[in-house]
């Protein structure tokens, strides 16, 4: 089927070059465009992983300031309790002096008194005096509703007077006091807030390990945090992330700050991979297209060029016929009349068989091994006595579904490639037509020039020739008629250079 050097041979050559060219540069521009891509997700990384380095020490300072703050709170706290025993005491001593006792003393502690408000009530609850309230014992005379739950927060100080008679002492956090417990309270707030909503937006839990509970949390699905499991999944995947920032509160105990990468970063590192994939899909897309678009562009050529050859055969071949039954009325020799008759016949068959190109052909179950062996025979007076011929079928007769004139072009073409690839010596062709279960295949055998291996594709290929003058369009349409009207397969089945070559047809029954 190959009969040496040709300039097709060379030109699929520096085409199949050229294609691996584009494929290289194909590739080193994909490959630097994630090179870059790469390089700035991993700016990016860098960038956000400061930040949140940046974000988790000023947590950690922040936490020291809240839990120094909150110690000064208890500090304030413990303080005004012991002023107000101060004063309780001071009341006791001035209930039991006696009358010449200096009680001065006594009365400058309660009279210092200027900021925590105070209620002295009897054993009925009834209020005997304030001190540093919005209201007097005439205006409120009972300890009852809204007063005595604000000033039940700490336990009554009892005083005995004369008498066993028993006076009690209420008190509550003074306004500066409240103040700063409101302070303190607003702080811890705000610290939580700062934690949760960071500008880093990274997926955050505070975890009280005492409460055994989620104090807060930012960044994270409201479905991941009802479920116990999900949330102790989400920690130890944090942990292993990131180590946790602890921190200690007065009052609260030790707490932990669980963090994460953000979800724009994880997205970033898949970025490079999710970039190759799609640029390799528009590749993939661009070159099917490029595809579709060429082979339509060929097959409208075919076509054209089919019709119109067939077209152009016509005339000629009807004023043919017209001379030929004048030579017969001449009394011309009637072998030579016969002759030219079946190359009459001949012509119009090819002026048939390119009619069909180009338009869907009618298949009809013929007999493929008659369709071969009337091929053969038609070649075999035309072509040199040095090649023989021989014709081996499983069967007698093989019905398939057949265009009888497009696949009979096909053989006499791969018969006329092989005849080609043995040239003037000596040589055979065999032709095996075997039948399978739900296939029919057909090998023909030459003993010609070979076929190199990486042109076993490109000899389908339009255009593709290894004889100086020919146009390389026998095995196209060969391969046309194959898989486009027949839904069959035509390929290489095995070449050896200088020993010959086996090209394979397989048919649907």
């Amino acid at each position: 089927m190959y009969s040496g050097n040709s300039n097709s041979y060379d030109f699929y050559n520096r085409k199949q070059y050229w294609k691996l060219i584009l494929l290289l540069v194909a590739v080193v521009i994909i490959m630097f465009s994630i090179w870059v891509s790469n390089y700035l997700v991993m700016q990016i990384s860098r960038d956000e992983k400061m930040r949140i380095h940046n974000w988790a020490v000023t947590i950690k300072q922040r936490s020291q300031i809240v839990t120094s703050t909150n110690k000064f709170f208890k500090q304030i706290q413990d303080e005004e309790r012991a002023k107000v025993e101060l004063y309780a005491e001071a009341q006791k001593k001035i209930a039991a002096a006696s009358l010449d006792e200096d009680i001065s003393f006594y009365n400058l502690i309660i009279e210092g008194n200027k900021t925590i408000p105070v209620i002295l009530t009897d054993e009925e609850g009834n209020i005997r005096a304030t001190v540093n309230t919005v209201f007097t014992s005439t205006s409120i005379p009972g300890m009852k509703g809204y007063i005595e739950k604000e000033f039940s927060v700490y336990p009554p100080i009892p005083i005995r007077y004369y008498k066993d008679e028993v006076n009690y002492i209420y008190y509550k956090d003074s306004k500066l006091f409240t103040e700063v417990q409101d302070m303190i309270n607003s702080l811890i707030s705000s610290f939580y807030d700062d934690i949760v909503n960071n500008a880093a937006s990274v997926p955050v839990i505070i975890y009280d390990s005492a409460a055994n509970c989620v104090v807060a949390s930012g960044n994270i699905p409201e479905k991941i945090l009802s479920d116990k499991e999900n949330v102790t999944k989400l920690i130890n995947e944090m942990k292993a992330e990131n180590p946790p920032i602890s921190f200690d509160i007065e009052g609260k105990g030790s707490q932990w700050i669980y963090y994460k990468n953000s979800k724009v970063l994880t997205q970033l590192r898949y970025y490079p991979y999710l970039q190759f994939a799609i640029i390799g899909v528009f590749f993939l897309i661009s070159y099917m297209l490029f595809s579709t678009s060429k082979r339509s562009e060929q097959n409208q050529v075919w076509a054209g060029l089919a019709k119109e050859t067939a077209h152009q055969l016509g005339t000629p071949l009807s004023s043919l016929l017209a001379w030929t039954e004048y030579l017969k009325d001449k009394d011309v020799e009637p072998n030579v009349v016969g002759e030219m008759q079946k190359d009459m016949e001949r012509l119009n068959t090819v002026a048939s068989r390119f009619s069909k190109i180009g338009s869907v052909p009618t298949l009809t179950q013929s007999d493929i091994v008659s369709v071969v062996d009337s091929v053969v025979k038609y070649l075999k007076t035309r072509t040199s006595q040095k090649i023989s011929y021989k014709i081996t079928s499983s069967s007698d007769v093989i019905m398939l579904p057949l265009n009888v004139q497009l696949f009979g072009w096909v053989i006499e073409n791969l018969i006329k490639n092989a005849i080609d690839a043995i040239g003037g010596s000596k040589g055979k062709i065999n032709i095996i037509i075997t039948e399978q279960e739900h296939t029919v295949t057909v090998d023909i055998e030459d003993t010609g020039k070979g076929i190199p291996r990486n042109m076993h594709k490109a000899i389908f290929n339009p255009g593709y020739t290894s004889k100086l003058r020919g146009w390389g369009l026998g095995l196209s349409l060969a391969k046309r008629i194959i898989n486009d009207y027949h839904k069959g397969k035509i390929f290489v089945k095995s070449s050896v250079v200088g020993k010959g070559s086996t090209l394979r047809i397989i048919l649907n029954k």
